[in-house]
């Protein structure tokens, strides 16, 4: 199955979310963040990168919750204020 290419805000709603957990996460390491949530380091690493710019529902929740951000946090930062779009869109 081949995927389709994301589009440009799907591409920034990903580095918003990177942004977001690698400044939530502060001075704690990856491996430290990967532990908690029982997220992979290496997919922690591509997500923070905006490598993976649309990670599974359950992978940000887990990983909001490990860095002590709530889903409300987390919906407010990704959303494009431009366009409404919401990271579920």
């Amino acid at each position: 199955m081949v995927r389709p290419p994301l589009s440009p805000h799907e591409r920034a709603r990903g580095e918003r979310l990177g942004r977001l957990l690698r400044k939530a996460r502060g001075a704690r390491s990856m491996t430290e963040i990967a532990a908690a949530s029982g997220v992979p380091v290496e997919t922690l690493r591509k997500i923070e990168t905006g490598r993976i710019a649309t990670p599974a529902f359950f992978t940000v929740v887990a990983l909001a919750a490990s860095v002590g951000l709530s889903l409300e946090d987390v919906v407010s930062c990704c959303t494009d204020t431009r366009t409404g779009e919401s990271l579920s869109a």
